[in-house]
């Protein structure tokens, strides 16, 4: 029996094993991947459903997705192509952009606990608290035993909210430093996606290399069984969408969301219906 998908991009112990175009299970080419969607499409649509119903009988379950990745790694794309599959009513969008004053006068956590999926819903986090190990680290905005002490704090929220009923499912986005370049410039060829062109954009790019050991440490540091980091290879945008659909797919399916039970009587309310006289 072949690796589930989760097992199949659970993060290695060395991020420099993953090939950033690699196909390593599902489909081969575009066109299949589009079949595959609409059918990964159906599935969780139905799951999300559940567990959305579920939630109205006391369910206190959610399933909170958080999207890492270098600037142009497609945690937007994901957001619409994968998001995009389910009700959007279902949905709890939170995107972590540079901290407000308000929330600088907080720990690193309070903004994010803010953010936290409600029971029911389905969480999808556009970077997170991982900025804080990683921007923080390369940038030096806190002292190095500040943002190493947040491995810890990190993987203690995270059971924190696996024991609020709240399953993770974390993916770091990963592409190549030239496929970066090659969309950087797709931006600046295309006047209706300039707007999405940031100039700061090049010098984190010029950190590449602090980034991605600033990555991998992360990964490896807060990679854990009840918040696992899966590592998609990034580079062919449609493989990462398909991935990750397909990751949700399998981890809500596991969570087997059931619809409630109805608290009346089915029969009686027909007969109430059939008499009500209104056609």
């Amino acid at each position: 029996m072949g690796k589930t998908v989760r097992e199949t991009f659970r993060a290695p112990a060395d991020l420099d094993r993953v090939d950033t175009r690699a196909r390593p299970i599902g489909p081969r080419d575009k066109a299949a991947a589009a079949e595959e969607m609409g059918d990964i499409g159906k599935r969780l649509d139905h799951l999300q459903e559940a567990l959305y119903a579920e939630a109205t009988g006391g369910s206190p379950r959610a399933l909170l997705l958080v999207l890492q990745g270098m600037d142009t790694s497609g945690k937007g794309g994901v957001i619409r192509h994968v998001g995009g599959l389910v009700n959007p009513q279902g949905l709890q969008i939170a995107t972590f952009k540079k901290p407000t004053e308000e929330e600088l006068a907080h720990d690193f956590l309070w903004r994010v606990r803010r953010q936290v999926p409600a029971p029911g819903r389905i969480g999808i986090f556009d970077r997170s608290h991982y900025e804080d190990v990683l921007i923080a680290r390369v940038d030096s905005l806190v002292p190095e035993d500040v943002w190493r002490a947040r491995y810890s704090q990190i993987t203690d929220f995270e059971a924190e909210l696996g024991a609020q009923g709240i399953t993770m499912v974390k993916c770091m986005l990963h592409i190549s430093a030239k496929e970066q370049a090659e969309r950087l410039v797709a931006r600046l060829d295309d006047p209706a996606k300039r707007w999405k062109y940031n100039p700061g954009d090049l010098d984190a790019r010029v950190k590449w290399p602090a980034y991605q050991e600033a990555y991998a440490e992360a990964v490896q540091r807060t990679d854990t069984d009840d918040a696992p980091w899966y590592v998609i290879p990034s580079d062919r945008k449609w493989y990462r969408n398909w991935a990750i659909a397909a990751l949700l797919a399998e981890t809500l399916a596991d969570l087997d969301p059931r619809f409630p039970e109805p608290d009346f009587d089915v029969d009686a309310e027909r007969a109430r219906l059939a008499a009500s006289g209104v056609s």
